[in-house]
């Protein structure tokens, strides 16, 4: 979700007002990949990064996340969306943790569009918490060193309950993957738009969907291996 301040600056507005417009982005975007039948919208909202802006900025969107997810829970609730989070949410204000649960848990039942946020969220340390985890279960006896492989590790992850990535889209015109779901998005396809997160709309959805069903995903194989496997 990148672009909220720049959308903001161009206009003459504060930063917080990018944020805010941002906020409103992610709900129409949430409900056309329902209609869309999309499983799984995985958004990055807050990296661990971000605790590195001015206090004065976090401040604004932990009580923009609190407002938001208030006002929100409601409409998850009617269009069947789960919600979930990956990340070092112990980070996070007392108060943001509680709503965010309290969303989880009204949440949790639900069997449409899995909606998840990565906040506080980073990639490398990610895995190495994954790493910790796993080393301590060998120390422990728990696993043999020689039952370690990729399937085994992915369960360590904040995604273990999620697919891998079909497509990751990456608003603003930026060209980097920014310790976002680094282990998750081998095999992802990536597509890159001018867009700012908050004029990104249906049509900008269609055209990276459309750009992605166009895609040839070989996994490693060749062409031809994959037209005689789906011949």
């Amino acid at each position: 979700m990148d672009g909220n301040g720049r959308w903001a600056n161009s206009r003459g507005l504060p930063r917080v007002a990018g944020h805010r417009e941002g906020v409103r982005t992610v709900r129409k975007i949430t409900e056309i990949c329902g209609e869309f039948d999309v499983q799984v919208l995985t958004l990055y909202t807050f990296s661990s990064e971000n605790w590195n802006r001015p206090v004065a900025e976090v401040s604004a969107l932990m009580k923009l996340l609190v407002t938001s997810l208030r006002q929100e829970v409601k409409n998850l609730i009617k269009n069947n969306v789960r919600f979930t989070v990956i990340g070092d949410i112990s980070k996070l204000a007392s108060n943001v943790q509680n709503e965010l649960l309290d969303a989880i848990n009204k949440t949790k039942n639900n069997t449409g569009l899995n909606l998840n946020l990565a906040l506080s969220y980073g990639s490398r340390e990610e895995i190495i918490s994954a790493v910790k985890i796993l080393s301590e279960k060998v120390l422990n006896k728990e696993i043999n060193i020689n039952q370690l492989d990729e399937s085994l590790f992915s369960k360590m992850l904040y995604t273990n309950n999620l697919p891998d990535p079909d497509l990751l889209i990456r608003t603003g015109g930026e060209f980097r993957i920014s310790n976002f779901l680094l282990w998750q998005i081998a095999y992802t396809e990536i597509h890159v738009t001018n867009t700012f997160w908050p004029s990104f709309g249906k049509k900008e959805l269609h055209e990276a969907i459309f750009d992605y069903q166009n895609r040839e995903r070989k996994f490693g194989k060749i062409s031809e291996q994959l037209k005689v496997n789906n011949g």
